[in-house]
C-alpha cells in the first residue's frame, strides 16, 4: 500500500474536509495591527513554543535576581533614612541659629533665580516597565516649566538611560553625564555629583539646584519627585528676578519613615519638626566652620538617598515587569501548545483518511 502525506494520488472527494479545523493563524502583537495573517505549520509552532520556553526561563531568572537585590536596596533606603533626616534637621537648626547671628553662609543665600541646575536620576538598564519613561517625562515637563518662566537650565544626567535619551534628542543644555557603578550606590558615587553641584552653586553659575529621582514607596508603587537641594531655605522662598516662585508645586520636602515596621509618608517640611537647639546653646566653634563642615555631608547624604531610592524603585519595577512577562509567557506557551495539538490531530486525521481512500481505490 502506498500513501502520500502531502496529497492523495486520486482526486477523490473527502467528506470529512468540512470538519477539518482552519489553518493556524498567528497575528502580530498590536491592538490596531492590520498586517495579513501568517499561516504556520507544525514545525513553526514547535519552534515558537521552544522560543517562548527559553524566554520564560530568562524572565523568571531576571525576576529572581531582581527580587534578591530589591530587598537589599530596600533595607539600604530604610537604614539610611534616619541619618539623612537627623542631619538635615540639625543643619536647619544650626542655620536658623546662624541667621539670628547674621552669619553669611554661601549655600544658604537665596538670590534671584536666573539659571537652574536640574539633576535627573534615571536607570542604567532597561526591562523595568515604565520606570525610565516616567522620570524622563517628568524631566521634560520640568524643563518646559523653566522655559516658560524664562529661566536657563543646566542638566546633569545620572544614569545611562537618561544620558542616551537626552543625547539622542540633541539636548542643548545637557551639561554633563554621570554614569554610576554596576552595583549599589555608595557615598563615593554621591560625592562625585555633590562636588559638581557644589561648584556650580558657589561659583554662581546657577542660582538653584534641583534633583529629580524616583521615590520608593513600596514594591508595587513608586513615583518621580523633585527636591530642592540648594539653596537651603523654606519652601516658596526661591524666586526669580520678577518675584515669581520657581519651586515645584510638588517639591519633595516630605520624607519616608517607618511606622510599626511599614513604610509610611510623613508630609512635614524639612526643618520644621523637632525640638531644635536650645536658645542658650553656644557654639564652641564658629557657626560658619560648623556649617562649612556639615554642608558637604548634607549634600552627600541627600544625593545618596536619592540614588538609593531610585535604585530600589528600579529593581522593584524590574521585578514586577519580569513577573508579568513570565506569566504572559506561560499563558502564551499554553495557547500555542493547544494550537499545536489541534493541528497535529488534524494532520494525523487527514493522513488516515488518505490511507483509507487509497486502500479503497486499489480494491
Amino acid at each position: 500500500m502506498w500513501a502520500s502525506s502531502k496529497s492523495s494520488f486520486l482526486n477523490t472527494y473527502n467528506p470529512f474536509s468540512l470538519f477539518q479545523p482552519d489553518p493556524i493563524h498567528i497575528f502580530p502583537y498590536g491592538p490596531h495591527s492590520k498586517a495579513s495573517s501568517i499561516q504556520c505549520g507544525l514545525r513553526e509552532i514547535k519552534n515558537r513554543i521552544d522560543s517562548v520556553k527559553n524566554t520564560q526561563k530568562i524572565t523568571e531568572a531576571m525576576k529572581l535576581v531582581a527580587a534578591a537585590k530589591v530587598r537589599r536596596a530596600q533595607e539600604a533606603v530604610i537604614n539610611g533614612r534616619p541619618f539623612s533626616e537627623t542631619l538635615a534637621q540639625v543643619l536647619y537648626d544650626i542655620n536658623e541659629q546662624a541667621q539670628l547671628d547674621d552669619v553669611d553662609v554661601p549655600l544658604t543665600n537665596v538670590r534671584p533665580v536666573k539659571k537652574v541646575a536640574l539633576v535627573v536620576v534615571s536607570g542604567d538598564r532597561g526591562l523595568c516597565g515604565g520606570f525610565n519613561n516616567f522620570v524622563l517625562r517628568k524631566a521634560e515637563s520640568r524643563i518646559a516649566e523653566f522655559e516658560n518662566l524664562g529661566l536657563e537650565c543646566r542638566l546633569i544626567s545620572v544614569g545611562k538611560k537618561g544620558s542616551l535619551h537626552f543625547r539622542r534628542k540633541g539636548c542643548e543644555f545637557l551639561d554633563r553625564c554621570v554614569v554610576g557603578g554596576s552595583g549599589f550606590p555608595s557615598a563615593k558615587d554621591a560625592q562625585v555629583i555633590a562636588d559638581d553641584v557644589f561648584s556650580l552653586f558657589v561659583s554662581e553659575e546657577v542660582d538653584k539646584v534641583e534633583i529629580l529621582y524616583t521615590k520608593f514607596v513600596s514594591l508595587i508603587k513608586s513615583s518621580p519627585v523633585i527636591q530642592t537641594l540648594l539653596p537651603i531655605s523654606a519652601k516658596g522662598d526661591v524666586c526669580d528676578a520678577n518675584g515669581n516662585c520657581v519651586d515645584a508645586s510638588e517639591d519633595e520636602f516630605f520624607r519616608l519613615t517607618t511606622k510599626e515596621g511599614k513604610l509610611t509618608v510623613e508630609r512635614d517640611k524639612m526643618g520644621v519638626s523637632g525640638k531644635g537647639l536650645l536658645p542658650n546653646m553656644q557654639f564652641e566653634q564658629d557657626p560658619v566652620q560648623v556649617l562649612d563642615a556639615m554642608m558637604p555631608l548634607y549634600l552627600n547624604s541627600q544625593i545618596l538617598k536619592a540614588l538609593q531610592e531610585s535604585l530600589a524603585s528600579e529593581l522593584a519595577a524590574r521585578m514586577n515587569a519580569m513577573s508579568n512577562a513570565t506569566d504572559n509567557a506561560v499563558e502564551l506557551k499554553k495557547e500555542l501548545s493547544n494550537k499545536y495539538n489541534r493541528e497535529r490531530q488534524a494532520k494525523i486525521t487527514n493522513e488516515i483518511l488518505e490511507i483509507v481512500a487509497g486502500a479503497e481505490a486499489m480494491l
